[in-house]
């Protein structure tokens, strides 16, 4: 935890005399905190992490996670907790910062997350501080995981992988997408997820063509294709996998389909390493598409990366994307191919960049499967 708030810090031009990461209250949390204060349960709503140069890191708690924080705090000398009761939160962040840096401080604050409400009441709290963004410095110290960050995902990718091979004893005629995505959920809980890391997609037939669907009350028929991307927490981070199958008799186009979806897929992993830009990697998997029949169907970029969330600091692979991929970056690679009113293809893992390369995280099968109705 020190090394980090201090590397975060350092990256800061113009410097910054302290770094506050100010949660509001759930969704809008921000990871961040949770990046900098390593601790594995609670929502800390309303907390207040305080991180100087030096590396030590004041954490205002409330009094629902305060053994949570206590715990946490016990395993890093670096970090001191403060428990917040009712009206004490603005005197303790005062007192604080008046211990621990000038009278007229510069402040940073990570404004991609920080809700306004949050930043005006900082602002109240601190009237004469001077405020920088350190959204940047954030995000370039997250983009690349240490080896706790990737065991972290590769477990949450274990999980992901085995439920996605569970997948096909799932399908039955007449299964709903709500019911199959609630099935999908609780083998990844009984797997030792710690929650989904974002809302399941399950789409049957013509729905499986809309990328973001939210799964319904519709029954599997045979002869369709079927979407389901999902993803489990395993001690705050995060694991995606797609996987598309077919369900009863054979429909050609849709094999031909997932075949170049497929190829797609594997055109963009022959280049990931690092030096390589986002878009780069995007455009040999656009590449196969547009020479294909269904050119102008992969409608979203390749993949983004991956972590303390789902859609995390770091490059991505998309058009326009000119970051360069480092190694401990952690990766999806998602092509698909959708044809409206018909049906969709999407094959989706998470990579590991490795110093020559990459390494899957996610190992279930991707060829094409039809699974007997």
């Amino acid at each position: 935890m020190k090394d980090r708030v201090r590397r975060i810090l350092g990256r800061l031009s113009p410097k910054a005399d302290a770094l506050l990461i100010a949660n509001s209250v759930d969704p809008h949390l921000d990871g961040s905190f949770f990046y900098t204060f390593e601790v594995p349960g609670g929502l800390f709503e309303g907390s207040v992490a305080i991180g100087l140069p030096d590396g030590r890191l004041h954490v205002l708690s409330s009094p629902l996670e305060e053994e949570s924080a206590r715990q946490a705090a016990k395993r890093d000398p670096s970090v001191e907790v403060h428990v917040m009761t009712s009206g004490n939160k603005e005197r303790l962040v005062q007192e604080i910062l008046k211990r621990e840096v000038p009278s007229k401080p510069t402040l940073a604050v990570n404004f991609h997350e920080v809700t306004h409400e949050a930043f005006l009441a900082l602002g109240k709290m601190l009237p004469e501080a001077q405020w920088v963004d350190a959204t940047a410095a954030i995000r370039q110290e997250r983009g690349v995981k240490d080896a706790n960050e990737v065991a972290r995902i590769e477990e949450a990718a274990r999980i992901g992988s085995a439920v996605a091979r569970e997948i096909p004893s799932m399908l039955r005629a007449g299964i709903e997408e709500i019911e199959l995505a609630a099935e999908i959920e609780y083998a990844m809980m009984k797997r030792g997820a710690s929650g989904r890391s974002f809302s399941t997609i399950v789409g049957f037939g013509p729905n499986s063509a809309e990328p973001h669907y939210a799964p319904q009350k519709v029954r599997l028929v045979a002869g369709q294709s079927l979407v389901c991307d999902f993803g489990a927490y395993f001690s705050r981070y995060a694991c995606d996998i797609t996987r598309s199958f077919h369900f009863g008799p054979r429909d050609e186009e849709m094999k031909r389909v997932h075949e170049t979806v497929f190829e797609a897929q594997r055109a963009a992993l022959d280049l990931l390493r690092p030096g390589v830009a986002g878009e780069v990697v995007h455009a040999a998997a656009q590449k196969v598409v547009d020479a294909s029949p269904w050119k102008g169907r992969f409608t979203h970029g390749l993949g983004h990366a991956l972590g303390l969330s789902v859609h995390d600091a770091g490059v991505g692979l998309a058009p326009g994307v000119k970051d360069l991929l480092e190694p401990g970056m952690v990766v999806t690679v998602e092509p698909g191919i959708y044809l409206p009113g018909h049906g969709g293809v999407r094959i989706e893992d998470d990579v590991v960049i490795t110093k020559d390369g990459y390494r899957f995280l996610t190992t279930a099968p991707r060829e094409y499967l039809e699974v007997g109705a």
